[in-house]
């Protein structure tokens, strides 16, 4: 369970309230939902269940149909008002994705197993350039939006550097949570991440861009490319958050947004080194500020079956929940094909679907929370995807059997995770 903090009712009530002026749409509706599941994790991670009860109500009454002064509220919420932080490896906003699972059918992103670099910027000083990043120019602080949400914010065309504790290896995954400039008329990109440690590209180092208008890639050793973004595309992003991810096996580069896959790219030099350049093209009045909510850097290991195979064990961070939840995201559909295949071609493995978590919060409602989750992978597996039940258990460990050091962002991340163990 992550780390991350949620503010007071009154934050909680302020923002509904802005979306509660006149009939409650479902849209709104499905926002006073998510409302709910942010303040349940936050008493997982604060310890302060008995509190959440009149929270929760206070929401549910919003969306039953209450009104509310929205001039007021809006006064009391900083642009952007829907950012809040989620669960998991998931957008670290309020998403714009799609629940469906129909949507994601052809998403093919997993994410590495192992963190190498993680920062949602709860450490941070508010007011501060964030103490593990390395600054290179423009303006850029630390803030915090009502609700305890923190986000590095870009004013301008920034740059810094995400030092990495060894060289970014061949197999590698990002994940980049960013919220968006409200206004479409500025062309730039977003977000650009450079390989090879520096803020340029060449032959050997490629650049990967994007914003609501579209992806850009430059150098390494291909040819320039723009892929513009479709109108709807523009619209759902202005001034809202996306997830930006990347996938590289080698040579091979693959570039996603939320649900959807922008490029796949064979033969491109990204280049390695011990540090990541990355470009915030931020404006400096208040509406087009760029925002960024959550890193991960990760290395992607060895294939479910040779894993088993030499340790008997397989990690992942790709399956996703519900915040507070043993609901399964959709997001999650490409690891939980990977693990069905696997055992569909190996009939003979039996595997225990293994929950686990931080220590962040209290360890009963950990443990309840990881074998409630290990559950519902073991029946996915068996009902969704085919897997014979006989081949799987379930349990959840809770925070007993840590796979790191829990004083580190890294090592948090790396003991909230999902194993599959051979019995």
């Amino acid at each position: 369970m992550l780390n991350n903090s949620w503010g007071t009712r009154a934050a909680m009530l302020a923002a509904l309230a802005v979306l509660s002026f006149g009939a409650i749409t479902p849209a709104q509706a499905q926002f006073g939902r998510r409302l709910k599941d942010a303040v349940k994790r936050t008493a997982e991670d604060k310890a302060i269940q008995k509190t959440t009860d009149k929270e929760s109500a206070a929401i549910d009454s919003m969306t039953a149909g209450k009104k509310a002064d929205s001039a007021a509220a809006a006064a009391k919420t900083p642009a952007p008002a829907e950012s809040t932080a989620a669960a998991g490896t998931a957008s670290a906003a309020v998403s714009t994705s799609p629940s469906d699972k129909k949507v994601w059918a052809n998403y093919d992103f997993v994410p590495g197993q192992r963190t190498i670099f993680f920062t949602d910027f709860t450490d941070d000083q508010v007011g501060n350039f964030p103490q593990r990043l390395d600054f290179k120019n423009g303006q850029m602080e630390v803030v915090e939006f009502e609700g305890g949400q923190r986000a590095l914010k870009a004013s301008s065309d920034a740059v810094f550097l995400i030092p990495l504790p060894e060289t970014l290896p061949q197999k590698f995954t990002l994940e980049f949570d960013v919220i968006n400039r409200k206004s479409q008329g500025v062309a730039a990109n977003t977000i650009t991440v450079y390989g090879g440690g520096e803020a340029s590209s060449s032959d050997k180092s490629m650049e990967v861009g994007w914003g609501q208008n579209g992806l850009s890639t430059m150098g390494g050793g291909l040819e320039n490319q723009y892929i513009s973004s479709k109108q709807d595309d523009r619209e759902r992003y202005v001034g809202k958050p996306a997830s930006f991810r990347i996938l590289a096996d080698g040579n091979n580069l693959k570039v996603y947004v939320d649900e959807k896959r922008l490029a796949n790219l064979p033969k491109a030099n990204f280049g390695r080194g011990k540090a990541l350049a990355v470009k915030l093209d931020g404006r400096d009045d208040e509406d087009n500020a760029v925002y960024l909510t959550r890193i991960r850097v990760a290395e992607s290991q060895k294939s479910i079956y040779d894993a088993l195979a030499s340790t008997g064990k397989w990690t992942t961070q790709g399956i996703l929940f519900d915040t507070g939840k043993s609901t399964i995201k959709p997001e999650s559909t490409p690891t939980l094909k990977e693990i069905a295949a696997t055992l569909k071609q190996h009939p003979e493995l039996k595997i225990e679907v293994q929950g686990h978590t931080d220590n962040v919060g209290k360890p009963d409602a950990n443990l309840k929370l990881s074998q409630a989750r290990a559950d519902a992978v073991k029946q996915a597996l068996a009902t969704d995807y085919g897997v014979t039940a006989g081949q799987l258990t379930a349990k959840g460990y809770g925070d007993t059997k840590p796979a790191a050091d829990n004083k580190t962002p890294e090592g948090r991340q790396n003991n909230r995770r999902v194993e599959l163990v051979k019995s």
